[in-house]
C-alpha cells in the first residue's frame, strides 16, 4: 500500500473551492517557460509536495494515451501501446528550502528561481512531453516523484520501487537532472561517517590535567589532507572522487577541555568501488579511530554501452561525460536498467540562491526527447 502521506497546511489557492473552480494551474500545452514558472511558483520543499503531485496528476489526467497512477506524493503515467521497447523518464517535484527566491522571475533569457534549476526545468521539459507524445515509438513510464533531496528512506522513488517495483521496470531510464542539456553518465557513490575522539575535561586554566579531544582530531584532517583523491576511467567517462571534513563538533563550554569531538566526513567515491569496497577503504584509512558509518548509498556505471542507451546518445547529440555526485540513476542500476542524467540547467547552480535555468536548455531538453521517441504528437 502507498505510504501515508504528511498533512499539509491549508493553502487557500487548494483549499479554496472556487480557486479550484478557475481551472488547473499547471497547464501542458502552453510554452516550456509558461510551464516551468507556474511549477516554479507552487512551493514544494521536502516534505510540502502534496499541492503540486496534485497539480501534476491533474494535468497527466485525461489524456487517453496515459494511464494514471498516484503514489503518496508520486505520480506515475505510462503509455501502454505494446511497444518492443520501455523507456522510463524520471524527474523529483521536491526543493531544497526557499532563500527568499520566490516566485519566479523571468530574467532575460533565463527563468529565476528555487527549483528552476534542480530539477523543476526537467520537470516542465517531461510533463510537456508527457502530455504532447501521444504515439511515441517506445512505451513511455513517466514519474514524478517526492522527496529526492532528504535521507533515502523518505525517497519516493524507492518508495515505488517498494511498492510497486513493475514501475520501474525498464530497458532504459532518463533522470531529467540539471546536467545543461549533456549527457551524464551514471554517478558518483556517496558516504558519510563520524571519526569520534576521546579526551579527558579539564579546567582550562588547569589544562595539564586533562586531555584535549578537540586537538586529537588532527589526526583524522592530516588522513583526510593527505587522501589520494583520483580521478578514475569507469567505461570511458573520467570521475573524479574526494574525501572531505563536512561538520566538526565538541566540547560543552569556554572554559572546559573537551573531552569528546567528532568529524563528520563525506566520501564521494567512483562507481568503480562497490559500497562494501569503498566502506572499507575508510575503515583502512582511518584504522585505530572511532569510526561510524552513517550513511552509504552505490554508484551507478555510465551503462552507455546499451543499445537503448546508443539510442538516446544519438538523438540528443554531443558527447557524454561523467556525472559528479549522486543521483536516482543508482537505484535504476541495482535493478540492472541503464540510466543516464539528462536535463536543463547547469548542475553548479542547484541549491544556490540564484538557481536558475536558461530558456535554451528546456528547448533543446524537449526537441532531444522528441526525436528519441520519435512520436507523432
Amino acid at each position: 500500500m502507498p505510504d501515508t502521506a504528511p498533512p499539509r497546511p491549508t493553502d487557500p489557492l487548494v483549499d479554496d473551492p472556487t480557486a479550484a473552480a478557475a481551472g488547473p494551474l499547471l497547464d501542458p500545452s502552453c510554452d516550456l517557460v509558461t510551464l516551468l514558472r507556474a511549477l516554479v511558483d507552487i512551493e514544494s520543499v521536502s516534505g510540502n509536495e502534496r499541492r503540486i503531485a496534485d497539480e501534476v496528476e491533474r494535468a497527466l489526467s485525461g489524456h487517453a494515451h496515459l494511464e494514471v497512477i498516484r503514489d503518496g506524493d508520486a505520480v506515475v503515467a505510462r503509455t501502454q501501446l505494446g511497444r518492443s521497447e520501455r523507456v522510463v523518464v524520471a524527474g523529483h517535484l521536491d526543493t531544497v528550502p526557499v532563500a527568499g527566491n520566490l516566485p519566479s522571475q523571468l530574467e532575460g533569457d533565463r527563468v529565476v528561481g528555487r527549483g528552476t534549476c534542480d530539477m523543476k526545468g526537467g520537470v516542465a521539459v517531461a510533463l510537456k512531453a508527457a502530455c504532447e507524445l501521444t504515439e511515441p515509438v517506445r512505451d513511455v513510464t513517466w514519474i514524478f516523484y517526492d522527496n529526492e533531496e532528504v535521507e533515502s528512506a523518505r525517497n519516493g522513488l524507492g518508495r515505488l520501487g517498494r511498492n510497486r517495483p513493475d514501475l520501474l521496470t525498464a530497458d532504459f531510464a532518463v533522470l531529467m537532472e540539471p546536467t545543461g542539456a549533456v549527457v551524464e553518465g551514471g554517478c558518483q557513490g556517496t558516504m558519510r561517517f563520524t571519526i569520534r575522539t576521546r579526551g579527558v575535561a579539564a579546567h582550562s586554566a588547569r589544562s595539564w590535567l586533562g586531555h584535549n579531544a578537540i586537538h586529537d582530531l588532527t589526526r583524522v584532517l592530516d588522513r583526510i589532507n593527505t587522501f589520494d583523491a583520483r580521478e578514475i576511467e569507469v567505461d570511458g567517462l573520467l570521475y573524479h572522487e574526494g574525501l572531505n571534513a563536512v561538520a566538526v563538533r565538541g566540547g560543552i563550554a569556554g572554559n572546559v577541555v573537551p573531552d569528546w569531538a567528532e568529524v563528520d566526513v563525506n566520501y564521494r567515491f567512483a562507481p568503480d568501488k562497490t559500497p562494501e569496497e569503498a566502506d572499507g577503504l575508510m575503515r583502512h584509512l582511518f584504522e585505530g579511530l572511532d569510526y561510524r558509518c552513517d550513511d552509504l548509498a552505490p554508484g551507478a556505471r555510465p551503462g552507455l554501452r546499451a543499445p537503448a542507451a546508443a539510442a538516446f546518445i544519438t538523438a540528443v547529440g554531443g558527447t557524454p561525460r561523467a556525472k559528479y555526485g549522486w543521483t536516482d540513476v543508482a537505484r535504476f542500476a541495482e535493478l540492472g536498467v541503464p540510466a543516464v542524467n539528462f536535463g536543463p540547467a547547469d548542475p553548479g547552480k542547484a541549491h544556490a540562491d540564484d538557481e536558475f535555468c536558461p530558456v535554451a536548455d528546456l528547448e533543446t531538453c524537449h526537441a532531444a526527447l522528441t526525436r528519441w521517441l520519435g512520436a507523432r504528437a
